[in-house]
């Protein structure tokens, strides 16, 4: 997936958590809690991404050696 479509998605997870969170007036409500499982997803998908930028070089690198 696309880092900048997944950090877009995020963002508008997180506006319509903050929204659902303060119509609900509470943080544990089901539909907060939903919304909030729905970015852990991204947030780990976005984590994912990020290792593998990370790791790559490196790789590439040793294969060289």
């Amino acid at each position: 997936m696309d880092k900048i479509y997944l950090l877009t998605q995020l963002q508008s997870l997180r506006q319509k958590l903050h929204e659902i969170a303060e119509v609900r007036g509470s943080l544990t409500d089901p539909a907060v809690l939903a919304v909030s499982e729905e970015a852990d997803q991204l947030i780990l998908a976005l984590q994912y991404l990020q290792r593998n930028e990370f790791e790559l070089p490196s790789t590439n690198r040793d294969k060289h050696r």
